[in-house]
Order: C-alpha cells, then structure tokens, then sequence
C-alpha cells in the first residue's frame, strides 16, 4: 500500500478539480454557472517519479446565481479510488470552501482567487498544503496541483462536460 500522505495529495488534487471554474463570458452569472451538470475527466498523478493514470466523473450543484458550488466526485488509478463531496463559496474574487472525502473521512479547506477564467488557491487538510492552478474554457477544465515541498509530486486532469 501507497503512504497515507500520497494518498492525501491525490483527495485534495481531485478537491481541486471540483473548483475549475468559468469561461470568462458567464462572469456575470456567477463563476460556478459554467459548471453546471455532469463532467469526465483524465490525467495523471505522478509520485517519486512514477505516473498513473487518473480517471474521474463529476457533478456540479449549482446556486440559482452561480456564486455557491456543491460537488461529488469520484477519481480512481491504479492505487486508488477517492470520493469526494465539496462545498465552496465565491465573494467579491475571493473562493473559500471545504471538502471531505468520503471513504477516509478525512476533510480539510480550500481558499483562492478567481482570476476571469482562472483561479490560484491553496487546499489544505490534514497537516497537507498544496498549491493549485486551475483553467476553465468552454467545455474542457485543466486542474493541476502539486505538494508544497515535493515539487517532483503533483496531478494534472482535463475535465469535459457531457
């Protein structure tokens, strides 16, 4: 079995894929409004040089004006399986929310900057920090996310509505 903290790094890598947010001509509506609905995903997780092959499915739960997201996702690689249920808010640019996941238990905090298109943030939870880039165009989001301090550690997952 995989360490526990490798594990860690991949639950709150697909927490972040959940906070992909918007194409910047749905700003109006609210930064989750693009999201809306049931997304797949794959990618990749690398860990102390090795790579493997990431698979996911999403749904987003979005409020009325697109400021509020609720997300259930479920991600699996060779190693792992991870589900996870997300809440996260957006205020005046500003993103905060928590997530847990649902075979550990283990929970942690998400806080970043929406950016038009993109968003910048740290996910943390159970002594983990990890750094996140996320980009949503039309129909595709790219997550990537990578461990503070072990930057040869990270994920990278491309999400297409359906």
């Amino acid at each position: 079995m995989r360490s526990s903290k490798a594990g860690l790094l991949l639950r709150a890598a697909l927490v972040v894929a959940a906070f992909v947010l918007l194409d910047s001509e749905s700003w109006a509506a609210g930064p989750f409004s693009p999201l809306a609905g049931n997304w797949v995903g794959s990618g990749t997780l690398t860990m102390g040089g090795v790579r493997e092959r990431l698979r996911c499915r999403a749904i987003y739960l979005v409020s009325p004006r697109g400021e509020s997201l609720r997300q259930f996702l479920r991600c699996a690689s060779d190693s792992y399986v991870v589900a996870v249920d997300s809440n996260v808010v957006e205020i005046d640019g500003r993103l905060s929310g928590t997530w847990r996941e649902l075979t550990s238990g283990v929970t942690g905090t998400l806080t970043g900057l929406v950016r038009g298109p993109a968003i910048a943030g740290i996910v943390s939870g159970l002594g983990l920090n990890a750094r996140l880039s996320l980009y949503t165009r039309g129909r595709l989001q790219r997550a990537s996310i990578n461990l503070d301090g072990a930057s040869a550690t990270g994920v990278v997952v491309t999400f297409r509505r359906f």
